[in-house]
This record gives C-alpha cells, sequence and structure tokens, in this order.
C-alpha cells in the first residue's frame, strides 16, 4: 500500500489505513452505534469520550465520531450499523444495550475493528471466543448484568418479605432475557415468591405489562435492563407512582430519575473504558491481541424520596449498605 494511504496517529508510530469509501477527513473516523437515545446516552458518551481523551484522541481534534442510536428499537439496528459500514468507519464501537454488538457483529466486516461494551456475557452469546483471547477483529468491556437479576429479586424480597408475587418486566427480543429470566425465577422460587413475569419488546406494550401486574397484584417490580425501558423510564416511573408500585433495576441512574433502588455496575465506569480500549486500537493495537475487560465497580443507590412518596420503609439493613442514599 501507498505511503499516501496511511495516516500517522499523534505524530506516533502507529498508523491505519484508509477504508475503502471512507469519510475524505484527515482523521479517523469512530462509528458509534447505540440501541439509546442521545438524551439518556448523555453521561456514557460523556464516559467514552473522557476514555478516549485518556488515550490521547479528541473528538474534533485528532478523531471523529459518527453516532447512530436506535432509540430503544431493537429491529433498527441492523440498518444503521450498515449505515455506519457504507460510511468507511475506521473503527466500530458498539454500545448502550447487548444488542448493539449482537446485531451489529454480522454486519462489520472483518476488516473494521470492533469494541464493545455490553451486560451480556459476551463468550456464552458467542461474540468472542473468550476473555483472555477475543480472538478476530473484536474486543471490549463486559459489566457483569448477567449476573444481577437474582441479586434483584434477593433486594425485592428484603423490602416485601411476606409478598406472595413480585414482578419481572423484559424484552424479549433483547439477546440476554432468556438467562435473567431463568435467574430470576429460580431467586423467586428459592424465595417462596410467585414471579409474575411479563413481556415489553416496545413502548406500545409497556402500559399493558403494567395493567397486567396490577391484575395479578404484585408488592413489587424488577425491571430489566434494557435500552427501551431507559429510553421510556419517564412512562414506567408514571405508571410505578400511578400503581404504588416499587420498582428496583440495575440500571445505574435508576434510583436518580426517580426510581426506588438502583444496583447494578457502573455502565459509565465500563464505557470510560470503552474510550479507552478505542483509543488503543486506533493507535494500531489488534482487538484480538487485547483481553475482553470487566467492569466490576458496583453501586447500591436508594431514593428515600420516591420510599416516602410510595409509602415504602426500606429496611436498615438495605440503607446500610447503600453506596448512596438520595433523601
Amino acid at each position: 500500500m501507498r505511503r499516501r494511504d496511511f495516516i500517522a496517529v499523534l505524530g506516533g508510530t502507529a498508523v491505519w489505513p484508509r477504508v475503502a469509501g471512507a469519510q475524505q477527513s484527515a482523521m479517523p473516523v469512530i462509528g458509534y452505534l447505540s440501541q439509546r437515545s442521545p438524551t439518556d446516552s448523555a453521561s456514557i458518551v460523556a464516559a467514552f469520550r473522557q476514555g478516549l481523551k485518556e488515550a490521547g484522541f479528541v473528538e474534533g481534534k485528532n478523531v471523529v465520531i459518527d453516532f447512530r442510536f436506535a432509540e430503544g428499537q431493537n429491529d433498527r439496528l441492523p440498518a444503521l450499523a450498515s449505515d455506519l459500514v457504507n460510511r468507511g468507519v475506521n473503527l466500530f464501537v458498539a454500545t448502550g444495550g447487548t444488542g448493539s454488538v449482537v446485531k451489529a457483529r454480522p454486519v462489520v466486516p472483518h476488516t473494521i475493528p470492533i469494541v464493545f461494551a455490553m451486560g451480556g456475557d459476551p463468550v456464552k452469546l458467542g461474540i468472542v471466543e473468550s476473555l483472555a483471547k477475543p480472538g478476530d477483529n473484536i474486543t471490549g468491556v463486559s459489566f457483569l448484568l448477567s449476573d444481577l437479576p437474582a441479586k434483584e429479586v434477593e433486594l425485592l424480597h428484603e423490602l416485601v418479605p411476606q409478598a406472595a408475587a413480585i414482578g419481572f418486566i423484559a424484552n424479549q427480543t433483547d439477546p440476554v432475557t432468556k438467562g435473567d429470566t431463568e435467574k430470576a425465577q429460580a431467586a423467586a422460587d428459592a424465595l417462596g415468591h410467585r414471579l409474575v413475569m411479563v413481556n415489553a419488546s416496545s413502548q406500545s406494550e409497556i402500559a399493558p405489562a403494567f395493567a397486567t401486574l396490577a391484575q395479578e397484584k404484585i408488592a413489587a417490580l424488577f425491571v430489566n435492563a434494557d435500552p427501551l425501558y431507559n429510553v421510556n423510564f419517564p412512562e414506567i416511573r408514571e405508571l410505578a407512582a400511578r400503581n404504588a408500585m416499587p420498582i428496583i433495576s440495575s440500571w445505574e441512574g435508576f434510583a436518580a430519575d426517580g426510581g426506588l433502588i438502583s444496583y447494578g455496575t457502573s455502565i459509565d465506569a465500563a464505557n470510560r473504558l470503552l474510550g479507552i480500549y478505542a483509543g488503543r486500537v486506533l493507535k494500531g493495537e489488534k482487538p484480538a491481541d487485547l483481553p475482553v475487560q470487566q467492569s466490576t465497580k458496583f453501586r447500591l443507590v436508594i431514593n428515600l424520596k420516591t420510599a416516602k412518596a410510595l409509602g415504602i420503609t426500606i429496611p436498615a439493613s438495605v440503607i446500610a449498605r447503600a453506596d448512596e442514599v438520595i433523601e
């Protein structure tokens, strides 16, 4: 390949070839695909940019980021991924939901490196060969949401130990839902609760799902982590309040936005690591040589304002474990 077909990074030795059809830019182009919306992605995009900066890249200065958001609609992901590929990006970033990388993986050619952040297990989903040696053109960050459904059900048990029924709402089109449902069911069985599981795979199905949960007289609800629910959280919050239904989730920021409890790994921290990995790949490191990182920073956040509004008393043992209490 001719010398003029290469671009030096930051004056260093690392280089990358222009992709056929790439935007005519003096800077590398990152194609950024997310299941979420721009509004509810503000903090994770900021974290990604921070990681890029730590790796030596600043948007508009020495890197271009081309964003695509599916707004919680999983069926849009393949077309959005194809659009980014056709624009000739130098690096593909998949985040904002496990579906982003699952749907993009078959679309992105092996000539374009991929870095991801996902809550599902990338090995079980066939995204990488192993965490230590991901193989091929892909690597990323896993933030361990797949082990949390059982923990969330245990938290519900602490809130309403005598409840006959508790609820679980999930998006059945999400690739991780089957495993999450099995873990939540096993935990509910062990704790003596009937688990009422409902599906909401689109915005139009959220209100009917809550109507079913209300009819079943559930005492509390676990909202599974899914970009669809992030995008439509104001409606979920309103429906929960209308039905006096305490809800918890593993989304970061859930309690701060008016939910009762959030418990999970930090998605912002995972996306900062994603930005660092993206920078390392742009500098010339091969994804196959970068092990999948695991973001292990867990946070328990309790919103006592919401608890008061619902007439719920949070056990002192739960409050004592909290990383943050909103009063």
